[in-house]
């Protein structure tokens, strides 16, 4: 399908994304839906594997397609500006086209990557400048630029220029952090207003929360974010360093501030039990380097609970990484192979980890939605949370 579309797509034939919920639980709020854009159908909830370089680390478009069965990837819109460049992606005909991936994409504006350099950056009004990590040499972000190299790299969504304070932030920085990233928030959506999608397929700007642990605040940018009629909503500045209660109390508030009709995305979040928590909240949309990042560190995520490969415990167990989800890499090795692929540093193994621990995030989000389509979430939510925390 996802193919067939591709085709259509670059005959001429677009559409803006549209967001259709399809069932809703009767013990919780997470609701089942389908998000449509001009590169195929999505079905939330969702998880989106992180594609940082226009790569998900150690796994091939192939394995994403077949054994993962990814539906939307993410790219990062700061480390394809920096490398390969916008002219290299223009010239292949957007990104799209460049890691051949048929699918939707979407891409975050670089901005966390952008304040996570705080010894090489420096924030005003105009935007920030940067240090680049790769050879030192200072660049720009400001509200107009990102949209710019947003429509130049071609993704299906585009997120909105903010702020991300860090965690534990006060009151007062986190007001003006805001503030800020709200009057950016205009300008871009004027930038996007004044500028045509780049390539024969439609995109879609997402406005970004923010408001850091502040109820108040929070409520303040849910209604200015909404206030703009975006295609989509998307909550950030969660995960950075906050107690995990109190990221579900703030993105519980949000859920409930956010238009119900258009997809709820969690930018950065994260584990299997937080992914749980947070749909039966209402959330559609995640993404995390987390599946990746641990699997290439020896830790799994399975059915049952939580494996560090690298235990001696494993060395003689021949069976199935796990045999309980939809993924063939799954089954096909054992966890006795895969430790010693591991411990041998043979990247093969780096391989099989990212690709098991993805296929495990897409297959628990599919079961979350087959449960909320049922008419039932909390009970099956409750059980899985157990299971997927229990250390094997």
């Amino acid at each position: 399908m996802c193919f067939v579309l591709l085709g259509l797509i670059f005959a001429g034939v677009m559409a803006t994304l549209q967001f259709r919920i399809q069932g809703e639980a009767v013990d919780a709020k997470a609701r089942a839906g389908t998000i449509t854009t001009d590169h195929g159908e999505i079905n939330t909830p969702i998880f989106m594997p992180v594609g940082t370089a226009g790569s998900v680390k150690a796994v091939s478009q192939q394995q994403l397609l077949n054994d993962v069965k990814a539906q939307i990837i993410l790219g990062n819109t700061y480390h394809l500006y920096l490398r390969p460049g916008l002219g290299t992606i223009e010239q292949a005909g957007g990104l799209h086209r460049f890691m051949n991936w048929p699918g939707p994409i979407l891409t975050d504006s670089g901005g966390y990557q952008v304040f996570s350099l705080s010894g090489t950056r420096k924030i005003k009004e105009e935007g920030v400048t940067f240090q680049s990590h790769i050879d030192g040499s200072r660049h720009l972000f400001t509200p107009e630029t990102v949209m710019d190299i947003q429509r130049s790299i071609g993704a299906d969504i585009i997120m909105a220029f903010d702020e991300c304070p860090p965690g534990g932030s006060d009151f007062a920085y986190a007001k003006s952090s805001m503030e800020l990233t709200h009057r950016w928030l205009d300008r871009c959506f004027k930038r996007f207003q004044d500028t045509s999608d780049q390539y024969a397929y439609s995109q879609n700007l997402f406005p970004i929360v923010q408001g850091g642990t502040f109820p108040d605040l929070r409520k303040e940018s849910c209604a200015y974010i909404a206030s703009k009629n975006a295609a989509g909503n998307a909550i950030g500045g969660l995960s950075v360093g906050e107690p995990e209660d109190k990221m579900y109390e703030i993105c519980d508030w949000c859920c409930d501030h956010l238009p119900a009709a258009k997809p709820r995305y969690l930018m950065g979040v994260g584990t299997p039990w937080n992914l749980l928590e947070c749909i039966g909240m209402g959330i559609d949309m995640f993404d995390c380097v987390m599946p990746t990042r641990n699997g290439r560190n020896a830790m799994l995520f399975t059915s049952k609970g939580v494996i560090n490969i690298d235990n001696k415990k494993w060395e003689h167990d021949y069976s199935p990484l796990d045999d309980g989800i939809d993924c063939e890499t799954s089954h096909y090795y054992s966890k006795a192979y895969l430790r010693h692929l591991l411990k041998s540093k043979e990247i093969l193994g780096l391989t099989i980890a990212s690709v098991h621990n993805l296929g495990f995030y897409l297959w628990l989000v599919k079961a979350a939605r087959e449960q909320i389509l049922s008419g039932r979430y909390l009970a099956w939510k409750n059980d899985m949370l157990v299971r997927v925390r229990t250390r094997l």
